[in-house]
């Protein structure tokens, strides 16, 4: 067959797409990706490597309904044999389909292993089907920061991996579709900037100190755009406006560098819903993509050009704002999978605004701020750490971004706290849970936030039942927004209103409650708890107090360090909300903590490899777990929850039904999964879920009812 007939995809009305049509179309595409990190080189050599292997009998009988052909590894003996250094480029090719693959032992590795070297071996001996050459390929110069230390080696081979990925989806797409594509998702960043400056117009006119401070903190920001991409820190109190002011500083710094996009990293489900309206409000439906578990954008006819596009914006986040999970982003750039790391290549040339950057896992924090560093040093993007409480993490960027360190966006943010100090702090020490009860029955609108959901049952069921409620994730997420709705309106209606909530009300949900009591633990989560009291400034500080008490519950075992470093400051300072209060705390807590800041070896691995295995992309990303929770799902039939169950039970799966179920989800860890299963109360769907079979187990009040004594999670 002339290699010029050798087919790469037949199309539904019977068009015919080419190999070498295929190679460079796919290889234009992937230059353009790798141009933003000065690979374009490099990544034309993927591109028209990658399917050389299409260009063989087995494969064209393949086309026609034969069976599986392994095309992917010619492709990367073709590289391999054009320069034995690059193995970032046999590397990526070789897993564009099955995912990046360890690369293994030269020496011991045997033919037909699983690593990059098992399959080279396996070329090498003749192993693989007979193909032709359908285009010429040419070695490239070194990537300019090839070759420095191993950790940036792995992510160079990633982020290359990712633009053949993408660009071998995009060309095939495109191909199968007639040759035209959709148009580029959203707005230009220019008119997202007009929109902006439109929204916040009418706040300059500032009438109250309040808003004058929080105005100067914008200001700060936008000026602030002008500079230089690199790495930043935010530190805004609790009110200030971060979430507006962070996204004017991405905006304006985006622009004046010449940079694609922003991407906003936030912790929680629980709450980037909340920042994605804030920012849907401002920019537009079409401008603001959320990548997260709870988010839908699939359909069935790709002629619905809206969502469509939104769909594919999930997948390659081509889109001029993406608002996604801290779990989405860190374990997509640790993942190995193409689905997973096709999007990685629009991180570069971004802006990357990391809220609520204390609630950065500790023990994934050493991957986290090498995963960022590695963005900001190597690959163009700018990192904005954004916090009320900022973490001590400049040691960790050294390691890892030499000759880059953090800049405060705000210089004078420390002066701005006594300003915006909305709360007194009170320390109650050690009290009952009878006690706290009493004490929480006086006042008609109150938060208390305690450190287990076994002890927040217990305190809500001692309260009166007028005006209470109760929040863990034990309720089904539908269930809980629900309940914050009720909440926040009785708050604004002066209704009676007492809350007892595990930890997830602290991660930026908007309630405003005249006090609140917190139970013991780190300082950070007793600042982001004082941030649901006097949230509004509408009240006094003095009348608006943050009480902290201990006693209740036994510290959870993940708490302890936490509790122990807050306790240590507490003793000593002052004024607990000044930065150099929170400050201290890292410092202590990273002292206490010990090393123990990387629980998988994630960079140890990529950096020395896994007993003579080399580069283990493939066993790093089955380890690596940003919260690293043995945990289960339950599916709870309620509402609509039913029907997408019964839906999910007749075998209709979908990434859209997965994502709508989620509203109907608890997570639920192993030991009193197990004990729900032998007891008959749920029934197992597959390996990791069930779903619950008697209603009667879920509280409309509390949420999924466990046993009493296997209820170890403190969320």
């Amino acid at each position: 067959m002339n290699q010029h007939q050798y087919l790469a995809h037949i199309a539904d009305d019977g068009r015919v797409q080419t190999v070498a049509e295929h190679l460079e179309g796919t290889a234009a595409l992937c230059a353009a990706f790798a141009e933003r990190f000065g690979a374009q080189e490099q990544g034309r050599l993927l591109g028209l490597s990658h399917d050389v292997g299409k260009c063989s009998e087995e494969f064209q009988a393949r086309l026609r309904g034969g069976r599986i052909v392994d095309h992917a590894t010619a492709g990367a003996y073709e590289c391999a044999k054009l320069d034995p250094s690059a193995w970032w480029a046999a590397c990526s090719v070789a897993g564009h389909h099955r995912g990046l693959p360890d690369v293994g032992n030269p020496r011991t590795d045997q033919s037909g292993d699983a690593t990059l070297f098992g399959r080279l071996k396996k070329a090498y001996a003749g192993e693989i089907p007979a193909y032709e050459m359908p285009v010429a390929l040419s070695s490239s110069s070194a990537w300019k920061g090839w070759g420095k230390d191993a950790l940036t080696d792995s992510f160079f081979t990633r982020m290359l991996y990712s633009c053949l990925v993408d660009a071998d989806y995009l060309d095939t797409e495109q191909f199968m579709h007639g040759g035209t594509t959709q148009p580029k998702h959203g707005d230009s960043l220019p008119v997202l900037l007009e929109k902006l400056e439109t929204y916040i117009a009418p706040w300059w006119d500032a009438k109250t100190d309040l808003n004058r401070e929080r105005c100067d903190i914008l200001r700060s920001c936008m000026e602030a755009g002008d500079h230089k991409p690199g790495l930043y820190t935010l530190t805004v109190p609790t009110g200030g406006g971060k979430t507006i002011a962070s996204m004017a500083f991405a905006l304006r710094h985006a622009i004046r560098n010449g940079m694609d996009r922003i991407i906003y990293v936030i912790p929680y489900t629980s709450i980037i819903e909340q920042n994605a309206k804030v920012f849907r409000d401002i920019f537009g439906d079409e401008n603001v993509i959320e990548h997260h578990t709870n988010a839908n954008y699939e359909i069935a006819d790709r002629d619905h050009a809206a969502q469509y596009q939104k769909l594919q914006a999930t997948e390659n986040w081509d889109a001029p704002i993406i608002v996604t999970t801290a779990v989405q982003f860190f374990e997509s750039l640790y993942a190995n999978r193409s689905s997973k790391c096709r999007k990685l290549h629009n991180i570069a040339n971004s802006v990357l605004v990391f809220d609520e950057a204390q609630m950065l896992p500790v023990p994934c924090l050493r991957p986290c701020t090498a995963a960022i560093a590695q963005m900001v040093a190597h690959f163009g993007a700018t990192a904005v750490l954004c916090t009320a409480t900022q973490p001590v993490l400049n040691d960790l960027f050294a390691q890892y971004a030499p000759g880059f360190s953090a800049e405060e966006l705000c210089s004078d943010a420390a002066k701005r706290f006594p300003r915006f100090r909305r709360v007194t702090f009170r320390n109650a020490g050690s009290i009952t849970a009878d006690k706290l009860c009493a004490q929480l029955s006086q006042q008609d609108q109150v938060l208390c936030i305690v450190n287990s959901r076994a002890s927040a049952r217990e305190v809500y069921r001692s309260l009166p039942e007028e005006g209470r409620y109760h929040l863990s994730t034990l309720m089904v997420p539908k269930h809980r927004r629900a309940v914050l709705d009720e909440i926040r309106s009785r708050l604004r209606n002066g209704q009676i209103c007492r809350v007892v909530s595990t930890s997830l009300i602290e991660a930026g949900v908007d309630v405003d409650f005249p006090a609140v009591w917190r139970e013991l633990a780190g300082l950070d989560s007793i600042l982001q708890a004082a941030g649901r009291c006097n949230r509004e400034a509408k009240r006094t500080p003095e009348s608006s107090v943050v009480t902290v008490f201990s006693g209740v519950s036994r510290p959870p075992q993940l708490l302890q360090v936490n509790i122990a470093a807050a306790q240590e400051v507490l003793r000593t300072c002052t004024q607990w909300d000044d930065p150099a209060s929170v400050k201290q705390y890292f410092s202590v807590y990273r002292k206490l903590a010990g090393d123990h800041l990387d629980q998988s070896d994630t960079i140890k691995h990529m950096q020395e490899g896994i007993a003579g295995c080399l580069y283990p992309f493939r066993t790093v990303a089955q380890e690596f777990h940003l919260i690293d929770s043995n945990t289960k799902t339950v599916y709870i039939p309620l509402g609509d929850g039913a029907a997408l169950l019964s839906t999910l039970q007749a075998g209709n799966y979908s990434r859209s039904l997965y994502r709508a179920l989620g509203q109907y989800a608890v997570s639920v860890y192993e030991q009193p999964y197990r004990a729900l299963l032998d007891a008959g109360i749920i029934q197992p769907l597959d390996d990791d879920s069930a779903v619950l079979g008697d209603l009667k187990q879920y509280d409309p009040e509390t949420g999924l009812r466990l046993e009493a004594n296997a209820d170890p999670i403190f969320l």
